[in-house]
């Protein structure tokens, strides 16, 4: 961290504990370096990383240790949830599509033994396999240049290159702060965005020795904002072009939010998650242009 002061009293609480061993880099020098120097220092057979904002559940090691005993995984992740949720409707939409994304997303690429995104608050990994790795993950490069973000898709697509399953578990919570306003959440999907544009050519060299699933669950999340983008284009152009508004499309929209958000509710036994369907609209309106900007700005910082 470039906040030194932060960390005085973690340091004075905890450094005279045998557990504990502090390292101090000269200068703030990104997560990518620190997790190297941190892995390079370790004994363990597990590493846990976890984000500096994220609070454990009680039982969360054991949880994700006795996933790790089988030696052909090599790196597992726990449920997130947001420590914030209650401050804003916002913070709300967000800890409702944390859910979607564990419970729906990873949860099915873990029953077919590769999960894609192995997530950086709360993700375990098999410390021989990290350090074998450590070479190609410290010397990424994107169009010439280091890569400085999309640390954990790319070290858990590693993981996958080499040969280990990843899995999630669900019973492993960890709550973690999540943007509580539209400005960092915009710039924080802008960053995962580009992360998954990098990682995808990699991701898809991968998918011949996977389940026929995960093929069909990358291309479509690929090419579905893709279809969807040029629905809403064909819809406006035939609004402009003719001045009828295109029902079809939009109750077809319509019927697929409802039907995605009333499964979640069920699932989760949450009458909440059938105000998900407001993050269609932050979807259409602001997530699709941001995908594209990312899109055509891959080499930014």
């Amino acid at each position: 961290s470039a906040n030194r002061d932060a960390l005085v009293g973690v340091h004075e609480e905890y450094a005279g504990d045998p557990r504990f061993n502090f390292i101090a880099l000269p200068k703030n020098v990104g997560k990518r370096k620190a997790q190297i120097a941190a892995i390079r220092r370790s004994c363990g057979d597990l590493v846990l990383n976890v984000d500096s904002d994220t609070i454990l559940a009680p039982d969360v090691i054991t949880r994700l240790a006795l996933k790790m005993q089988d030696q052909a995984v090599g790196a597992a992740m726990g449920q997130l949830a947001a420590s914030n949720r209650s401050e804003t409707w916002l913070t709300r939409l967000i800890d409702m599509e944390y859910w979607l994304a564990c419970n729906e997303e990873r949860a099915a690429q873990a029953r077919f033994g590769a999960v894609m995104c192995c997530c950086g608050p709360c993700a375990m990994y098999r410390r021989s396999a990290l350090v074998s790795l450590l070479d190609q993950y410290e010397t990424q490069r994107f169009r010439g240049k280091p890569s400085d973000f999309g640390e954990d898709r790319h070290l858990t697509i590693l993981m996958l290159k080499a040969g280990f399953r990843t899995e999630y578990v669900p019973e492993a919570v960890a709550a973690t702060v999540v943007p509580n306003s539209m400005g960092p959440y915009l710039r924080q999907q802008l960053r995962w965005a580009r992360s998954t544009f990098r990682d995808t050519l990699l991701a898809f060299q991968l998918l011949r020795g996977l389940n026929i699933y995960l093929t069909l669950d990358v291309i479509g999340q690929n090419i579905g904002p893709l279809l969807l983008s040029l629905s809403i284009l064909a819809g406006l152009a035939q609004f402009v072009t003719t001045g009828t508004v295109p029902w079809t499309a939009c109750l077809m929209i319509a019927a697929m939010t409802i039907v995605r958000c009333s499964v979640a509710a069920f699932r989760a036994r949450q009458l909440r998650f059938l105000g998900f369907s407001l993050h269609t609209l932050i979807n259409i309106f602001l997530l699709l242009p941001l995908k594209a900007y990312a899109l055509c700005t891959l080499s930014n910082s």
